[in-house]
């Protein structure tokens, strides 16, 4: 029997619909859902390749329980009890300080990892939390908190209007999209040139966007902060700052307009190796333009100066008056956003609130740097960690210096994974519980919803029924049992109902919301009859910025209604929204914060350094997502290579034809190379997540195409100061021909 079922696509940020084909139980092939209120049929090779992933013969079947030594299938029973019995031992003896928690990137992609993990984090009381954030996308966070006083006040192109379109640092047409969630970025930049507008890409290698771009700019890796300011620079020298609508809201011009002195396009432009007529034009064409809006993501993020990088994107968008305005940079509504209450006085946004044990790093949104996971384990002490909880992760491929935290997870006292692989990382762990499959899984996208550039609601139902195991919400639902003291064999119920109570307890309590002194009896008893994470979404959904407030909008969003549109409902284009987001203490945006405002010093100061040798630079692909995708035959063709991609007059010079070595501050690599010419000279380009070459792991079609781990260049010690991120790009290395014994470098870039 043929059936098909509609699923939202879980394996990037694009979060395409899907039309599944089912047959006796099971997903046998993927094509995109023409009728998706955000898609619209759209689809890209992971998508297509949903059955495979989805029915990957290594994905666990069963849970796994460490035996002598040796991990080995167990039933749930055996499984959840040897957890409980492994954790609970910690927390009896160490108590839940010592308790490490790593998140990895699927935790976005997943309804369970945006509503449990937290619990489980808040039950431990354990400030030694790590996750993917440090990796990519917290100096985003942390240049939000500070300009707007949220770290979630996410600004994202608006594609469909824009008229002049500035992407520095990213590949949406291999990535589709990052912290811009975009079904079709690829079709939405042809209709950006097609309606007559313009599209620049600033970025050291020839990437797919850019050969699509009007214009494209090859600077040095990790100068963007530098050219950034170059352009604020001629914003303010040639009088073109024109903030519109935003000259009532915004304070810190000045301290801006000072700070860019200090960076004259000559200056800038022979630091980041680009001409000085570029940056001029570019200055001119952004404050010309009917509309603009600048897009900055990885190459932006993760360097030396991410945050200041993350900044001046924004600064940028202001200086033009194109913040909050359509087609310019805008701040998405998401479903479950609160409903609007108004323009509040905010408490800004702080870091260093704890720090970290060995080195003291500063805390950032809750977090610990992950660079520092493997010193945190290792160090003896009070609060060393003695247990790691991993959700749906792989830092030893992801993180710098993998072979350093490869050693150190071997000395956890007990360590617990939920993951559906037996990857480099969770080897390691004492138990390993598998989430089911994505068919069998319920989907709603919490996150990225956040970050969409036309706002959205969908909501996918398991498409299959589940095999006789937990699902992933049940899974969480009895950590967070075990480590808020209780039995894991409890109601897990308990742990929903909880959340709901307190949750409407809160808002019933806050005269501004829109449930103010109502009962919470009342409010609980109106909520969808299904598992407790329908339950909980369906209230937010309620108290959603387009919810039916608990019956006081009759024509408001509920999930009863979502459901019954399963090809989503479209909640129009990008609205002006900025009163409510801002939360600064002065409510208004703050351009030049302290924090940046010091981080500029260093960055004037490193104007003078000039960096001789090979840089290092990452690589998307498009039929790759990180690490945990390399297990899928229709993924592992075309583009998708681990090789060392250099220029043809940097291999001629050294001697290079088919492999080289390349040594950087964490150790050396022997890897394949592509010669092109879409790599600037003195660039060394790596993708990321790759490295299957490690005992003890269960991905064969990984493990027989293993590639090289680029983060065993890196000794994790260089990290952009104010976020934590370690730098993975820009990285000085050195590159020689394969067999070679004396160590060679490129002529200055």
């Amino acid at each position: 029997m043929t059936e098909t079922a509609l699923r939202i696509c879980p394996f990037c940020e694009a979060t395409c619909g899907l039309t599944l084909t089912i047959e006796d139980g099971r997903v046998v092939a993927a094509r995109g859902d023409d009728d998706d209120v955000f898609s619209a049929g759209f689809i890209c090779p992971k998508g297509a390749s949903f059955a495979e992933l989805d029915n990957d013969p290594d994905r666990l079947a069963a849970p796994l329980v460490r035996r002598d030594g040796v991990l080995t299938e167990a039933t749930w029973d055996e499984a959840l009890a040897a957890a409980a019995v492994g954790l609970g031992s910690v927390l009896r003896d160490h108590g839940g300080p010592s308790v490490g928690v790593y998140l990895g990137n699927p935790n976005a992609h997943t309804l369970a990892g945006a509503l449990y993990p937290p619990l489980i984090i808040r039950g431990l009381g354990t400030h030694q939390v790590f996750s993917a954030s440090t990796l990519d996308q917290m100096p985003k966070h942390v240049a939000l908190g500070l300009m707007f006083g949220s770290p979630v006040a996410f600004t994202v192109p608006d594609l469909d209007r824009t008229d002049f379109l500035v992407i520095i640092g990213a590949n949406p047409l291999v990535s589709n999209g990052s912290l811009a969630t975009a079904a079709d970025f690829g079709g939405k930049l042809r209709s950006l040139r097609r309606r007559g507008g313009k599209l620049v890409v600033i970025d050291p290698a020839r990437t797919r966007t850019a050969r699509i771009a009007d214009r494209h700019l090859a600077p040095r890796p990790g100068t963007d902060a530098a050219l950034l300011f170059g352009v604020v620079h001629v914003l303010f020298d040639e009088d073109l700052v024109d903030l519109g609508v935003l000259a009532d809201q915004v304070t810190g011009v000045d301290d801006v307009a000072a700070l860019a002195v200090h960076f004259p396009p000559a200056r800038v432009a022979e630091y980041c190796g680009v001409e000085v007529d570029e940056i001029r034009t570019l200055a001119r064409e952004l404050a010309a333009a009917p509309t603009a809006a600048v897009y900055g993501r990885m190459g932006t993020s993760t360097v030396e100066f991410g945050t200041l990088g993350s900044w001046l994107v924004d600064v940028v968008n202001v200086l033009t008056g194109n913040l909050d305005r359509p087609g310019g940079a805008m701040f998405p509504l998401s479903p479950v956003a609160p409903a609007p209450r108004g323009q509040r006085a905010g408490r800004g946004f702080r870091t260093g609130r704890w720090h970290s044990r060995v080195s003291g790093h500063p805390e950032v949104l809750s977090e610990l740097p992950t660079a520092a996971l493997a010193e945190e384990i290792e160090t003896p002490g009070e609060g060393q960690i003695r247990a790691l909880i991993t959700i749906a992760g792989n830092p030893v491929l992801s993180a710098p210096d993998g072979d350093r935290l490869d050693r150190a997870l071997a000395g956890v006292d007990f360590m617990l994974s939920v993951d559906p692989y037996l990857n480099e990382t969770t080897r390691h762990a004492d138990v390993i519980l598998p989430p089911p499959p994505p068919s069998h899984s319920p989907h709603f996208d919490f996150a990225l919803n956040n970050l969409a550039v036309r706002n959205n609601a969908r909501y996918s139902s398991p498409a299959l029924p589940l095999r006789e195991a937990p699902d992933e919400a049940e899974i969480l639902s009895r950590i967070a049992l075990v480590v808020f003291g209780m039995s894991i064999d409890a109601d897990v119920r308990l742990v929903d109902e909880q959340v709901i109570a307190s949750t409407l307890a809160k808002e019933t309590a806050d005269a501004a919301s829109p449930v103010a002194g109502r009962a919470v009896d009342e409010l609980t008893a109106m909520l969808d009859d299904g598992p407790g994470y329908e339950r909980r979404l369906d209230m937010m959904l309620r108290l959603g910025a387009y919810g039916d407030f608990f019956g006081v909008r009759p024509d408001g969003l509920t999930l009863r209604k979502l459901k019954a549109q399963p090809h989503g409902i479209d909640l129009g284009p990008l609205r002006p929204r900025l009163a409510e987001v801002l939360r600064t203490p002065s409510g208004l945006i703050e351009l030049a914060p302290a924090p940046l405002v010091a981080e500029t010093t260093r960055l004037r100061d490193s104007l003078a350094h000039r960096v001789h040798g090979f840089t290092l630079i990452g690589r998307r692909h498009l039929r790759s997502n990180n690490s945990w995708m390399h297990n899928v035959p229709a993924l592992m063709g075309g583009t998708n290579r681990c090789t060392a991609q250099i220029h043809p007059d940097d291999a001629a010079e050294l001697g290079i034809s088919d492999r080289a070595v390349v040594k950087g501050p964490g150790g050396e690599l022997v890897v394949a190379v592509e010669i092109t010419e879409d790599i600037r000279r003195g660039v060394v380009s790596l993708p990321h997540g790759w490295g299957h070459d490690r005992d003890g792991t269960g991905q064969a079609l990984a493990a027989s195409h293993p590639g090289v781990n680029v983060n065993q260049l890196n000794d994790g010690r260089r990290l952009d100061p104010l976020s934590g991120t370690a730098v993975l790009n820009g990285v000085p290395v050195s590159v020689e021909p394969a067999g070679a014994g004396l160590r060679s470098v490129p002529r200055s870039p």
